[in-house]
């Protein structure tokens, strides 16, 4: 997703936009239950290699400085041995000339849905990175954008009927927007179902990828995700992310969507403008029920469009920012880390020019590693029902800190995080925290019991594990 000037408001955004085009609002083939993990209650079946994945955002210009498929390969081994299970692709498509934005334009204003952008490489290129991707045991997301497409896209002269114009029959941006490099498709021609679910299956059938990160999903029918996961299911099984925040989305179409609300929630504790309250709502009381049962939860502090438009994690967390990401990977949720953050990537990307990361220091990537090590072995922390309920652990400084506890099949941990810039002498009087247990940064063994006591300095974390 561009930046609007609703961007990080996707409810503003989707109400005005209800206002302007009305959208029409499943059983699945046996072929989905194939390779799935039929522990797992959610309405949507989950990939058995999702259940304790974590997700890596990949954008291809800014990786490397060659900014092609080939370059990019050449860091799989790295990624795999952090840990990474899942590589989202921003889109890979080839980017529209017409109106276009500064002089590369954007990735999600898209020309042609079943081709590769030549500033990224060939197909074959394409292909064989899918393939070494696959045999180091890691899967592929691409970034799909069906709600708009470039203004020179072939469709506009094959098929104008698939896009929503004006009373003087032009074609127009989404409304109230800044995105003038794309123009608005109209999903009630059910034609343009068709052709989009077909363009996507290319991509499963053709290049066999694992599925879709969807770019504003909450902005195209249910119906139609519904619609185009039956389709992908008789393919292969996929995995299906949503940029969205909306339980509907979840019940047959997509696997995950993202916590908008604990991002949110954890900025704001950052800066001062919100309080732990905030997170106790969020996991105690509002997130109850909100997702269909055994959905996932995408937790991250970074991605393409906070990193280029709000802030770097360092900018919105500052010294917060390790505290974060231990709350983020230990908390239910699959976790989705940026390219660049296990460099410590201190700059706000362009999002329409070149703008290379920079590799010299890996400052965080052993830090990530222990995270998604202990992710990996601990069923505690695996995604949705395959994983431990959070469950609130009381302390004697609840308003500064957050404390929690999860468990699944004999596995467990223990999770104290200081959320502020004092000190602080705390206790536990309530909640699932006794035991001998192992810190996992210090690789310390720790007995605590009713009696224990932790001194935490500012923004400080511990985390105790069991398995």
């Amino acid at each position: 997703m561009k930046r609007s000037i609703f961007s990080g408001q996707p409810y503003l955004y989707a109400l005005l936009m209800a206002a302007t085009f009305i959208f029409a609002s499943c059983n699945h083939a046996d072929q989905q239950k194939k390779n799935t993990n039929e522990d797992l209650s959610g309405t949507v079946p989950h990939p058995e290699w999702s259940k304790d994945a974590i997700l890596y955002e990949v954008n291809v210009r800014q990786f490397t400085p060659e900014g092609t498929f080939n370059a990019f390969a050449e860091h799989l081994p790295r990624i795999k041995e952090m840990g990474v299970d899942i590589l989202w692709f921003m889109p890979v498509t080839p980017i529209g000339q017409t109106n276009r934005k500064g002089s590369l334009g954007s990735y999600y204003s898209v020309q042609d849905y079943t081709a590769i952008n030549p500033e990224f490489g060939t197909m074959e290129d394409f292909k064989s990175l899918v393939e070494e991707i696959h045999a180091l045991d890691m899967h592929v997301i691409i970034d799909w954008v069906a709600n708009h497409t470039a203004w020179d896209h072939d469709w506009t002269t094959t098929h104008p009927e698939y896009y929503h114009t004006d009373s003087l029959g032009s074609f127009t941006p989404p409304y109230d927007t800044d995105w003038t490099d794309v123009i608005q498709l109209d999903y009630d021609n059910k034609e343009l179902w068709s052709a989009m679910a077909e363009e996507m299956k290319f991509w499963v059938e053709e290049m066999n990828i694992d599925g879709f990160r969807c770019d504003v999903a909450y902005l195209v029918p249910v119906d139609f995700w519904d619609m185009a996961r039956s389709e992908l299911e008789e393919v292969k099984p996929v995995f299906m992310l949503a940029e969205a925040d909306h339980p509907e989305l979840m019940e047959n179409a997509f696997n995950a969507g993202y916590s908008w609300t604990f991002h949110h929630a954890m900025n704001g504790i950052a800066q001062g403008t919100d309080s732990v309250a905030s997170l106790n709502r969020y996991f105690f009381k509002e997130n109850q029920g909100n997702y269909p049962e055994g959905a996932y939860k995408i937790n991250f502090i970074s991605n393409h469009d906070e990193n280029s438009w709000a802030g770097t994690v360092f900018e919105r967390l500052g010294e917060a920012m390790e505290t974060f990401t231990v709350l983020a990977n230990t908390a239910p949720g699959m976790f989705l880390l940026y390219n660049g953050q296990e460099a410590a990537l201190d700059k706000r990307l362009d999002f329409f020019e070149k703008d290379t990361i920079n590799w010299d220091n890996l400052k965080y990537q052993d830090f990530y590693t222990t995270l998604f090590e202990l992710k990996a072995e601990n069923k505690a922390l695996w995604n949705g029902d395959a994983g431990g309920a959070i469950e609130k652990v009381t302390t004697t400084l609840d308003d500064r800190v957050f404390a929690f506890s999860r468990a699944k099949d004999g596995h467990k941990v223990f999770v104290v995080t200081n959320l502020s810039a004092s000190d602080a002498s705390i206790s536990f009087t309530d909640g699932n925290f006794t035991g001998t247990w192992n810190e996992l940064f210090s690789d310390e063994q720790v007995i605590i019991d009713e009696s224990f006591s932790l001194e935490l300095t500012p923004w400080e974390y511990k985390v105790y594990y069991w398995k």
